[in-house]
């Protein structure tokens, strides 16, 4: 069995379709389609299946990916041992939210690529459940979170730090004048949340819950600096995580409006799974992200 047919077939189960993944991998589409029919009649089985215009895994072909999985796991294990004086080289898969990727992760990805050059990065944003089911999936070999503190059995966690989400308004807005706010007060206000799933929107909906608060927004968006452009236009206030506002607050574009029982914090994590074998290269990821962190601190 050719070992670049698995890799195919992972490809095409990470996408669920043909298409996108001879995209990704570089090949002819009907190549793609050769190597998956090659494959099921190596295995006897069929792999895929037709639902509504979309491909999805069969029973067998979800328990093929596990496999194939171990196997490329196996091969990589083995290529980095034997070659541990080389330099680094490979891909990282890295899943994150999109606060995280524009405002926390970028100056140490600068880092980490200028000590190892051919490790390509590759960046994918989701919200936190789907990040940790990536994980689960093989889809991710690191996901970095922003979420109140996991736990999971499946799953190695490593808190980086603490990060407060802070509320922001437009620089003139009424509560600026107010000596002291009562959370209550939040109820008159047009709220603008992150998208549907979202780690902290469901955090702050649980605040507003525990002060019998009623939770209404005004706007929905999934981009972040959307969020922040509209809140400066007095369209409305937003709890956002600080290090996506740190510069704005500078900057005097939006203000933070301090309110004691609103304060919350939220955790940036590590998540990768526990059968996962960590090469070098994610070693180094991951030592990177720790020990900057704590000489920060």
């Amino acid at each position: 069995m050719n070992l670049h047919y698995l890799h195919t077939f992972r490809e095409v189960a990470k996408w669920n379709s043909f298409t996108k993944a001879s995209e990704m991998l570089g090949y002819a589409q009907s190549s793609v389609t050769t190597q998956i029919k090659k494959l099921e009649e190596e295995f006897d089985v069929v792999l895929f299946e037709r639902w509504g215009g979309k491909i999805k895994l069969t029973d067998a072909g979800a328990e093929l990916l596990e496999y194939a999985n171990k196997i490329i796991s196996l091969i990589d294990e083995a290529k980095q041992n034997l070659s541990e004086q080389t330099e680094l080289a490979g891909s990282l898969s890295i899943g994150t939210i999109e606060s995280v990727a524009g405002f926390y992760l970028p100056p140490y990805l600068q880092a980490f690529k200028q000590k190892h050059s051919k490790v390509n990065l590759l960046l994918q944003q989701n919200i936190c459940n789907g990040l940790v089911k990536g994980v689960k999936e093989g889809k991710y070999d690191l996901a970095i979170i922003l979420d109140e503190k996991r736990e999971d059995l499946d799953l190695n966690v490593i808190v980086i730090k603490q990060e407060p989400l802070v509320l922001v308004a437009k620089p003139d807005h009424r509560l600026t004048r107010l000596d002291k706010i009562d959370i209550h007060a939040l109820g008159d206000e047009k709220l603008i949340v992150t998208e549907q799933g979202c780690s902290y929107r469901e955090v702050i909906g649980n605040l507003y819950r525990n002060y019998n608060i009623r939770f209404e927004y005004t706007i929905e968006l999934g981009s972040i600096e959307a969020i922040k452009r509209c809140v400066a236009y007095g369209l409305g206030i937003a709890f956002l995580p600080l290090m996506a506002v740190e510069a704005e607050l500078e900057k005097g574009r939006l203000v933070r409006i301090p309110i004691p029982e609103a304060e919350i914090h939220l955790f940036l994590q590590l998540v990768y799974h526990r059968k996962k074998w960590l090469s070098q290269s994610l070693k180094q990821l991951i030592n990177l992200l720790v020990d900057r962190e704590h000489k920060r601190g």
